[in-house]
Formats: structure tokens, C-alpha cells, sequence
């Protein structure tokens, strides 16, 4: 009997595990589906970037609507689901075709331009992006605040170089003053002595001027010396008219290399396209510039923030997104609307690299047939935050390049006669730009 009992106890027991796995299962598996329909807001933001940033914000209307809270909105407002969304993201065109109402509302409203398709993304993909719309994950300032704390001198433990300039100061006139007092001490102590501090033929000597103004040979050497130094800095002065290194004007729009070709990785030609097939290299439209900045209204800079340096020079994410408003103002973009108003103003470039007009140079003949790069003439470029003339670009340095840098002739039948007989001529296998004739007056100067 004790055994039935038992047995029932061990069965009841069981029976309840076995429930409460079951219930413990359907509760984790809710709980993964919850979590696979919520998302992952990091990826999400990763997604976002790479495909929807260019035409949409989350806050404000561009290419395309605010998508802040998208979904909960179509839910709210026109009785939408995710399913809708799934649609609409992965091809537009057909909900369109297909007479969705809101679909072609959408449509109307922004000119008839159907959203870019995109099928290659699966609906987890759709989730993430949703997720990360519906709470953005915010944006650290940790290292933001550190950087302004160092640039303003807040919580440093240095000694500043005024305290140290001032204790330098107080040492040397301490110095001064006792060398006083001992010359003086000395002075007494002589006096004391019967040692006479005068002397007696001091009526006799000449002064140092008259003494060398009666010595014609010195006076014949100083003013040798004299007329062969002003001669060489008046050369060297004269030397330097017309040369123009390190000249870094202000625009009126500030413009960032470091920005937009060192962080950003923009290939120079991109803005400068004419470089390629043209003499000079341009000063980009303004309408290149909207290419991109249609989309980017505002700076956000790094994850890490601006550095020291940037901060103590005041170029912070509100300065350059005040410079992104001076070229709306320019080209007349409406950030609201979205669209171009008419109303637009020059923008008065300050040309920093200038050629005299007597000298030829072609951007085209050392970019696109030489294979220069840009960097080779105008430096680092993706470094600079303010562009200057980084070379000297006098007829020396231009002259110099060309003694030094071959000329690529292979798979170019247009040089294999002129490189063969010069190659005889001078006994080498490579020829330089001077050998070639790059040296010619009339390559130049014409």
C-alpha cells in the first residue's frame, strides 16, 4: 500500500515538472519572439546608416519623411502594421502599383519619387532599423566634456607657464641686486685699502669710434662686409616676390580638407573633377557640395568627440554645421521644404595656388597622364583643417621634379621611337621628364 502512495507522490511530482518546463518553454520562446520582432536598435543604427541615412532624419523631413517612431505613428494615425512596412521598405513601387492608399499618398506628397527598393534586406534587418527608430541610442559626450574640460584648463594639475615665466623673473632680479651689492662691498673694501679706482691716463685714451674711424683698413673691411650683406638680403628678399608658401586665406564659407577628405575619405577629384581632363583644376560648383549636404544639414563628428586642439581653435560640431547654413544661404536650399527657393548669392572664393601668367601648367598632362598624385604638389591635403600653398611653386622646384621623376612610357606607342633613340643617347633604361625635353623653355613659357 505504502508503495502505491509513493508511487502516486513520484507521478504527482512529475506531472508538475513537467508543466512547469512546459510553461517555463512557452514563456522563453514568447520572450525570443518578442525580442526577434523588437530588434536590435545597435545594429539598427548600423543598417540605418548604410541604407536609409542619405535620404531620411529621424527628426526632420528630407528626401523623405521624419522616421522618428515610424511605426507607432502608421499604427496610430492609418492603421498600419509592420506587415505594411515589410511591403513598403522592400518594393515601393509595387505597393504603389498595387492602389495603397497611404502608399500613394506618400507618393503624391513627395513629387511622385518612389522610395529606393530594397529586397536584400530580411525582414530581422527591418526589425533592427525599426527598433532603432523607435529609441535611438543616444550619443556618448563623455569624451566631449573631458576634452573641453582639458581645453579650458579645468581640473589640471600643471604649473602654467605664466607662474614659471614670473619665478624666473623674481630669480634674475635677485641676481641683479646682489651682483650690485657685492660690486659695491668690493668697491668699499678697496677704498679701504688705499687701492685707487681711477686711473691717471684715462684723459689719453682715445674713444672706440675715433680710435677706428683713424684705422682706414678697418673701416675699408666694414664697409666690404656691409655692402656683400645688404647685397645678399636684398637678393633674397627680392627672390621671395611672387612666392607664396604657407599663404592660407579666410573663405567665407570655411571649408575642411581634414574633414571631408581625411575623415571621410573624399577622393580629391570627386569636387575637383576637372583635374582629370582639364588645364586647371577648378573651383568645385556649389551644386557638388548639395550632392551630399541635401542629406548632411548638420555635424556630428566622431564617436570620441573633438579633440583639444579643435576645441582651442573653436571648431566645434556647432561650427561646422553653421558653415553647412552659410552654403544653404548660398544656394538657396530650403531645409524645411526641402526644396531650392531662387534666391541665390556668390560665394567669393579666395584663390589660394596662382600661377604667374607667363608660366603653363596642366593639371590634366601630370594627373591623368603622369599618374602625380595630388598630395605630390599640394601636400597632405586630408590634413589640413585651413587649405594653404604647401609648395613653393617657383620655376626651381617645377625643374627639380622634372630632373628627378620618370616619365611612364610603357604601352605607349606614341614614345617607343623618342625612348628608344634617348635611351641610346643617354645609356639608361628609364627616362626623366628633363631628358624627355621637360627642361625646353617653350614647354613652360610660351
Amino acid at each position: 500500500m505504502k508503495k502505491v502512495i509513493n508511487r502516486n507522490q513520484i507521478f504527482k511530482v512529475l506531472n508538475i515538472s513537467v508543466v512547469l518546463f512546459l510553461l517555463f518553454s512557452v514563456s522563453a520562446l514568447a520572450q525570443d519572439g518578442a525580442s526577434a520582432s523588437s530588434g536590435d536598435a545597435a545594429k539598427g543604427k548600423a543598417l540605418f546608416n548604410q541604407n536609409c541615412a542619405a535620404c531620411h532624419s529621424l527628426t526632420r523631413k528630407m528626401t523623405g519623411p521624419a522616421l522618428e517612431k515610424v511605426e507607432e505613428r502608421l499604427a496610430e494615425n492609418e492603421g498600419l502594421d509592420r506587415e505594411w512596412l515589410y511591403s513598403w521598405i522592400k518594393n515601393s513601387s509595387g505597393l504603389i502599383k498595387s492602389g495603397d492608399a497611404y502608399a500613394n499618398k506618400v507618393y503624391a506628397e513627395y513629387s511622385e519619387a518612389a522610395m529606393t527598393a530594397f529586397p536584400t534586406l530580411s525582414n530581422a534587418d527591418i526589425d533592427n532599423i525599426l527598433a532603432y527608430t523607435a529609441e535611438p541610442p543616444a550619443v556618448p559626450v563623455v569624451a566631449v566634456a573631458d576634452n573641453a574640460v582639458a581645453a579650458s584648463g579645468g581640473g589640471s594639475s600643471g604649473i602654467s607657464n605664466e607662474i614659471i615665466l614670473g619665478a624666473l623673473t623674481c630669480v634674475f632680479g635677485l641676481l641683479v641686486m646682489m651682483l650690485f651689492l657685492v660690486n659695491k662691498t668690493l668697491r668699499r673694501v678697496a677704498e679701504a685699502n688705499g687701492v685707487s679706482l681711477e686711473k691717471d691716463n684715462a684723459e689719453k685714451r682715445l674713444p672706440i669710434w675715433k680710435a677706428f674711424a683713424q684705422n682706414q683698413f678697418l673701416v675699408l673691411v666694414t664697409v666690404i662686409f656691409m655692402l656683400l650683406g645688404s647685397a645678399y638680403f636684398a637678393y633674397g628678399w627680392m627672390m621671395q616676390v611672387g612666392v607664396d608658401q604657407g599663404y592660407a586665406p579666410i573663405q567665407p564659407i570655411h571649408f575642411s580638407h581634414k574633414v571631408h577628405a581625411g575623415d571621410n575619405k573624399v577622393e580629391c577629384k570627386y569636387c575637383h573633377s576637372s583635374a582629370r581632363v582639364s588645364k586647371t583644376s577648378g573651383v568645385p560648383a556649389l551644386n557638388v557640395c548639395m550632392n551630399c549636404h541635401k542629406s548632411i544639414y548638420e555635424y556630428k563628428g566622431n564617436a570620441e568627440g573633438p579633440s583639444k586642439e579643435d576645441l582651442e581653435n573653436g571648431y566645434t560640431n556647432e561650427f561646422y554645421t553653421g558653415e553647412i547654413k552659410k552654403l544653404y544661404k548660398a544656394v538657396g536650399w530650403d531645409e524645411e521644404n526641402q526644396g531650392y527657393t531662387g534666391e541665390s548669392e556668390p560665394v567669393e572664393w579666395v584663390r589660394i595656388h596662382n600661377l604667374p601668367d607667363f608660366a603653363y601648367f596642366n593639371h590634366s598632362q601630370h594627373v591623368s597622364v603622369a599618374g602625380i598624385e595630388c598630395q605630390t604638389c599640394h601636400g597632405p591635403v586630408e590634413e589640413m583643417e585651413i587649405m594653404y600653398q604647401y609648395s613653393p611653386l617657383t620655376m626651381g622646384w617645377c625643374v627639380n621634379c622634372h630632373r628627378e621623376t620618370n616619365v611612364k612610357v610603357e604601352g605607349n606607342a606614341y614614345y617607343e621611337k623618342i625612348h628608344t633613340e634617348l635611351s641610346k643617347k643617354y645609356g639608361v633604361d628609364k627616362l626623366t621628364a628633363a631628358q624627355m625635353g621637360g627642361l625646353e623653355c617653350g614647354k613652360c613659357h610660351y
